[in-house]
């Protein structure tokens, strides 16, 4: 696991072509998170993004989640979210984004 400088959250990339995030996506550690997700993502090997050990998360985690996939498209990577903590799931519906993330 690499520590993505804080320790709010950190990027684990044991897993093959998954990345997967632990700790908090929030308003305190989204800007962070983003840009070590998509430096992370310079390895176009990566297929997922693995939110299962997102302790908590927040209207800035759920953006960062969907700049992180706007980047991979644009970049033609295709990006699977899997395991979308509920709190996140049930905010994307109420802000009609929740197929984005599906």
């Amino acid at each position: 696991m690499t520590d993505a400088g804080t320790s709010r959250f950190q990027l684990d990339t044991a897993v093959p072509a998954t990345l997967v995030v632990a700790g908090e996506l929030s308003f305190d550690t989204a800007s962070a998170a983003l840009e070590a997700i998509q430096s992370a993502l310079g390895d176009t090997r990566i297929q997922r993004l693995d939110l299962a050990r997102v302790s908590r998360a927040d209207s800035a985690g759920l953006a960062c989640v969907l700049a992180v996939l706007a980047g991979a498209g644009r970049r033609g990577q295709v990006l699977e979210v899997v395991h979308i903590p509920s709190g996140m799931q049930t905010l994307a519906q109420v802000c009609e984004v929740d197929q984005l993330i599906a």
